[in-house]
């Protein structure tokens, strides 16, 4: 099955990418999901959008990439969240809580789909982020969960 990816799809593509892949993936994991749309010629059409939307929301410039990797790194990013007694969150710290925690302590705007998290956080303490700011530069940030008052 031939197919348009419309997101960033781990060890598969970028957005705007042709892909080859098999019916059952494509079917009933990538198009459900919003990653990817069916091949056809008139969406051919639709991946120049799609690269002009992915090159602006990127880094192209390596030396631009190496200042937003030490801004990333230097920043004291806390992350209020609600907690029981024993330390254990009421939920999991989201992708979306990080980059508005990274923005309000300062920090440059990052994309919510760079942000990769080994496991999902659900404790107080501190946590490391990896952030993929270019696709040969990764920051770490350090982040603080802090109970909320």
């Amino acid at each position: 099955m031939k197919l348009i990816l419309t997101q960033e799809v781990s060890n598969l593509g970028a957005p705007g990418d042709v892909v080859e892949v098999k019916d059952g993936y494509g079917r009933n994991y990538l198009m459900p999901r919003g990653f990817a749309i069916r091949w056809t010629r008139g969406a051919e059409k639709q991946i120049d959008s799609i690269k002009k939307a992915r090159s602006v929301r990127e880094v192209n410039d390596l030396g631009r990439a190496q200042e937003i990797k030490a801004q990333l790194e230097e920043l004291q990013v806390s992350v209020p969240a609600q907690a029981g007694g024993s330390g254990r969150l009421f939920g999991a710290v989201t992708v979306s809580d990080i980059v508005s925690a990274v923005k309000s302590s300062g920090g440059p705007d990052i994309d919510k789909r760079r942000i990769f998290l080994g496991k999902p956080i659900k404790s107080l303490g501190s946590h490391q982020v990896t952030v993929k700011v270019h696709d040969e530069v990764s920051a770490t940030v350090n982040l603080e969960v802090v109970p909320s008052s």
